[in-house]
């Protein structure tokens, strides 16, 4: 007996082996000792079929009775039908989400109702786990996450320095002091070249993005620094942002005609193609702002301010000439600065900065002048030049911060700064514009002097002898009676 049940117990695993020794123990007793399966069942809360099971087995088989059967469907998942999985998945995927216990007990309603195989808690977690990730996502999420997620997004990527930049505006996570000494978040926006993530551009202000703060950030990404530390400036060939109305304006399209550059908006409410900037507001959150007093990330509500804008202002551009632009970037393997500078290329600048200033601050429209001035926007603008221009289409600008003067042109070239003696302190007296009047008249009639002398030299030359040709002579006229006559007289 010894032999046969050494035997036995090497052919089995040791698993089997352990299993199989450890019911034999609890039966031993019944079948050695005679104690009753009734008190080792109590003893051992086991149920009593379960023992007499076992004895009938180890009579029968002797210890390899004693091992659990193996299942026909073991390591195979238990197949449901496709109405027990359409319903799980449906489940699965409303909105608020359920627990996979919510839905295993729905599940286990209906399939009672219904007279279905109720699934198990594994077979419903199974099922739930192996549904689309972005399903699951585009159901409980929304189609905004999914796309910032799952949707295929194009990246632009520029060749070279100043092929594209970028532009945005964010509203910092830090509390500053504003004019008044009251805790305000500064908005910042930036200009950032694509191609060596280099800062073009950046302005802060407690003001809301504008067209015009847009447009003078771009008028420092444009210009020559006098900061030695960046050398970033020139006209990009693109510029590329989102449709916001500071950049989707007339006047920034109007900018981008003058200066030959090319707008490019990224698609509305979808921001993933401008990931560059992002990124790089992301950076200032992370290295500079926690670093600094005042700091409130989303969701704090402290407000405890302590530097002014001028103070943040000179950290932040210490930070952004001096790491920044010098910290290796992983995507690029390269630095922004020494980026922008490689292979030597002269960016393509303005000729002058007060023609930039004509094209960024100031607005274009066309306009007839007219004999009491240039009339815009219910207003009157005069200057002594417009005399000379009276019936004429010119072309005028002028900054909407300050309509007190515009500047007006003429085939491109510039005229003069008319002014609106409403707004402005210097006003043009009647004497003045009766003697501009004046002056233009003797211009006119002088002009008009030299063209009919011109035509009686020319008619004198063409005109016959009075030796060879000679005029019959006219009659006398009588002399016309002073006193009114009849018209039959």
């Amino acid at each position: 007996m010894a032999a046969n049940t050494s035997r036995v117990l090497s052919a089995l695993s040791e698993t089997e082996r352990e299993q199989a020794l450890s019911r034999f123990h609890l039966i031993r007793s019944f079948l050695e000792d005679g104690v009753p399966l009734t008190h080792i069942a109590r003893e051992q809360k086991l149920p009593l079929g379960t023992l007499r099971r076992w004895v009938r087995r180890y009579r029968a088989q002797g210890l390899a009775g004693l091992v659990r059967p193996a299942r026909s469907d073991k390591g195979k998942k238990r197949a449901v039908t496709s109405e027990i999985q359409s319903l799980i998945e449906g489940l699965a995927l409303q909105k608020p989400q359920r627990t996979i216990a919510n839905i295993q007990r729905e599940v286990t309603r209906i399939a009672k109702e219904q007279g279905w195989r109720i699934p198990s808690y594994s077979t419903v977690e199974r099922i739930v786990q192996q549904l689309d990730p972005a399903l699951m996502t585009l159901a409980h999420e929304g189609s905004n996450v999914y796309r910032e997620e799952f949707d295929l997004i194009y990246r632009r990527e520029a060749s070279h320095a100043n092929a594209m930049w970028q532009a945005d505006h964010c509203l910092l996570d830090i509390w500053l002091l504003n004019e008044k000494g009251v805790a305000a978040k500064p908005w910042l926006t930036i200009i950032l070249d694509d191609y060596s993530r280099a800062v073009a551009s950046y302005r802060l202000s407690f003001q809301s993005p504008s067209a015009l703060q847009t447009a003078l950030a771009l008028r420092q990404a444009i210009w020559r620094k006098e900061d030695a530390l960046w050398h970033v400036c020139g006209i990009p060939s693109t510029f590329y942002t989102d449709h916001g109305s500071d950049f989707t304006s007339q006047h920034m399209e109007q900018v981008a005609a003058d200066l030959k550059i090319e707008l490019i908006f990224s698609s509305v409410g979808v921001p993933q193609g401008r990931g560059k900037i992002e990124r790089f507001f992301s950076t200032v959150n992370q290295l500079f702002l926690s670093h600094l007093a005042g700091y409130a990330p989303s969701g704090s509500t402290e407000q405890k301010a302590r530097l002014s804008l001028p103070e943040f202002e000179a950290a932040f551009r210490k930070w952004l000439l001096e790491e920044y632009h010098h910290r290796v970037q992983k995507e690029i393997a390269d630095a922004p600065q020494p980026r922008w500078e490689k292979g030597g290329f002269l960016p393509r600048m303005p000729e002058n900065l007060e023609q930039l200033d004509l094209l960024l601050l100031t607005v274009a429209k066309a306009r007839r002048v007219h004999q009491d001035g240039i009339h815009f926007r219910g207003l009157r603008y005069l200057d002594l030049t417009l005399a000379a221009y009276i019936g004429e289409e010119v072309l005028i600008r002028y900054d909407s911060q300050d309509m007190a003067e515009i500047r007006v042109f003429y085939h491109d070239a510039f005229l003069c700064r008319a002014i609106c003696p409403d707004l402005a302190n210097q006003t043009i007296t009647l004497k003045e514009i009766i003697q501009a009047r004046k002056q233009r008249r003797q211009q006119v009639k002088s002009g008009l002097d030299e063209r009919a002398a011109l035509v009686e030299q020319y008619l004198q030359v063409h005109q016959p002898d009075p030796v060879t040709h000679q005029e019959a002579p006219t009659q006398p006229s009588s002399p016309t009676p002073r006193l009114k006559r009849y018209f039959n007289d």
